[in-house]
């Protein structure tokens, strides 16, 4: 008897063991290494912006770097956001049309698809495009030298990582992340205005007119902070991944992916914080 239930009783204690190792590595696999790589982008962050003031102060810039960077982030993802931006509109156009004919206030149909489009739409597909474009290409060379081991010979001939690699790529990222938004605010008004009017038989005057008096100039600071931020964030993300990146071409295409999906979890949440603490500050009384 003992000796039929000794066997069993192994069998129920190693599958209990088996149960805690899964748990350990499932913490040691998530919770754990994102919060470490939580920490090292803050970290990488932090080190980023003060190479930055003492390259600028000591005028040891990296401008060239920067300015490839600028241009070859800007050729990748303008065309995209364009066309990204002028289906957006025209989707808003339609949704606050319907909505205000609901609510029998189809006069401030434009101004509503507008203001959407400055406060939210702009930043946010800007960021998400740079995310997918541009971070990703980020991530991809800065990967690349990691696996071919460049990365480890400029270290070891005594040069800074960050300060040649990481500073000009989140300046031009910012940069370039700015003028996007600025592109967007304009084509997405502009696309909004003759969707609204020429589809939707509104009235051009009224359009500008309650565009006009429902914007404020800080919507527009707002939206530029913003931008410059989710610039910032898709870069150290970008660098983060590509210069820890490990495994071969295997884990410069798994790096590339993680880039983009924790980009984007991230800069929507950045956008909550934003938003939140322009209302808390901002408070709209009235129309």
């Amino acid at each position: 008897m003992t000796d039929q239930a000794q066997p069993g009783g192994l069998a129920k204690w190693g599958a209990i063991a088996e149960a805690i190792d899964w748990v350990k590595r499932y913490l040691q696999n998530h919770p754990i290494a994102s919060l470490s790589t939580a920490g090292g982008q803050i970290v990488l962050g932090l080190r980023t912006l003060e190479y930055l003031f003492f390259d600028i102060v000591k005028g040891r810039f990296q401008v060239r770097e920067f300015l490839n960077q600028a241009a070859f982030m800007a050729g990748t993802a303008f065309t995209p956001t364009v066309l990204v931006t002028i289906p957006i509109s025209v989707t808003l156009s339609i949704q606050f049309a319907l909505l205000a004919a609901q609510v029998g206030a189809t006069s401030l149909a434009g101004a509503a698809s507008g203001l959407a489009v400055i406060r939210q739409g702009a930043p946010m597909v800007a960021a998400l495009l740079m995310a997918a474009a541009a971070g990703s290409a980020v991530c991809a060379d800065l990967g690349s030298r990691t696996i071919r081991e460049e990365i480890d010979a400029m270290e070891v001939m005594g040069l800074s990582v960050i300060q040649r690699l990481v500073v000009p790529r989140m300046v031009a990222a910012v940069l370039v992340s700015v003028c996007l938004t600025g592109v967007i605010c304009f084509v997405g008004f502009f696309s909004g205005y003759i969707f609204n009017v020429f589809v939707q038989n509104g009235t051009p005057g009224t359009f500008v007119t309650t565009f006009a008096s429902f914007a404020t100039v800080n919507d527009f600071i707002l939206t530029m902070i913003k931008a410059a931020v989710f610039g910032a964030i898709v870069a150290i993300v970008a660098c983060h991944k590509g210069l820890n990146t490990s495994g071969g071409p295997a884990g410069v295409a798994n790096a590339v992916n993680a880039t983009v999906v924790a980009s984007i979890i991230l800069l929507m949440l950045v956008n909550v914080g934003f938003t939140q603490l322009y209302v808390m500050l901002f408070p709209r009384t009235g129309f």
